[in-house]
Parts: C-alpha cells; structure tokens; sequence
C-alpha cells in the first residue's frame, strides 16, 4: 500500500519531466509548492491528457453522495477492474501520479523509498481518476511488492516504466500485473525521520534521518 509519498519537484521541472510523456504539457492552474508527507484526502497533482491539475487524494466515483466512509486512495491492482469502486475509472479515466519517493513502515519504523537513490528523480505511479461530488479525484494502483523491497511491506504502488506509460494511459488491460523488474532494481530503501508519522510535519528533514 501507499498512505504517505513525497513531491518536491514542482513548477518547470514537473512540467519538463511531464513533457517526456506527452507532446506539450500544461499546468493551468499551477503546480503546488514542494512537498515532504502528503496523505489521504490531501491535495496532489496529477497528470492527464498533458494537464497538470490538483486532485483530492482519495477517489470519489460518479454515485458517491458524500466524502464519508474511508478515502479510496489506493486500488488493488488485481481488483481495479471488476470492483465497482475503481471499474469504470479504469477503463475510462487513467492518469499518472508523480512522486520523488514515499514511506512505508516496517516493524513500526518509517523507511523512505526512492528511485536509484536519487530523490531528485520522478517515479510515476500508475493512477486512476473520477469526478464526483464536483471535485477532480484520484487513487493509484498497488500491487504485490517484489525484490528487492519485498521485505518492507507485502503491497507496494504500481510504478509504471517509461515504456508501459503510454499503453496505461491508452486504456491497455493491466490489471494484476507488476511494477517492472528492471525498474525495481533500481529502488533504495533508507530510514525516515519518525515524525513523519504525524501528517502536520512537512519539512525536508523528514526524508533524511540520522542512519
């Protein structure tokens, strides 16, 4: 699973990175400022059709008639197309969910994942929206973790390669498959400061605890 990840690449860089995958790229409405533990029902960008906007972390399918009940802001990948929550996001409404890194707990301490050691560098996580209640919304998918980081957490989000992420965003059948090997090999796993496990803490230093 995936509660808590972290977005310090903003502005032009986001918009340059987002260009890779998409002949011209826009952020009409801007893209927020960094950010170091952003969770469930808070703000995060998401890119579709070549559009940066802000979407509420947590999916709010067409029937929902309030906010209540947990956010859905994670999708089983193994389920995403059946389940009446997530279904008709995943054949109709796909995006990307950018992010530097995210934490996940083992044996009660935060660890921070990020790609080849290089925080500076975006991880794409496979992402689905929707817009109910009014509201722009969005979850991404988890699947069964894999080496080697199988030993952290028994789920993990689906990082889509630079090659899959024009077939995810085409509506391609996907379901239950994994983040890409070569891909994986590339992650590493260090210790996080402790405070963020509380959501108000969002600072630099959270990613960068003492070994």
């Amino acid at each position: 699973m995936c509660g808590r990840f972290v977005l310090f690449t903003t502005a032009e860089a986001l918009i340059d990175a987002a260009g890779v995958h998409f002949a011209q790229v826009s952020a009409p409405q801007g893209t927020p400022g960094p950010r170091y533990n952003l969770a469930p029902t808070q703000v995060i960008p998401i890119l579709r059709e070549g559009v940066i906007e802000p979407a509420r972390w947590g999916l709010l399918p067409h029937w929902k008639k309030d906010e209540t009940g947990p956010p859905l802001f994670n999708a089983r990948s193994e389920t995403v197309a059946t389940k009446p929550s997530f279904r008709d996001a995943y054949r109709h409404h796909r995006c990307l969910i950018p992010m530097n890194g995210y934490y996940e707990w083992h044996e009660k301490k935060p660890q921070f994942v990020s790609l080849g050691g290089d925080d500076s560098e975006l991880m794409w996580a496979a992402g689905l929206y929707a817009t109910g209640l009014g509201k722009l919304s969005a979850t991404m998918l988890t699947t069964d973790s894999a080496p080697p980081i199988e030993w952290l957490h028994d789920r993990m989000p689906r990082f889509l390669s630079d090659e899959e992420i024009p077939a995810w965003l085409a509506g391609e059948d996907m379901a239950g498959s994994l983040t890409p090997p070569e891909l994986l090999s590339r992650f590493v796993v260090r210790p996080a400061a402790r405070e963020v496990g509380n959501v108000r803490n969002d600072y630099p230093e959270l990613i960068a605890a003492d070994q």
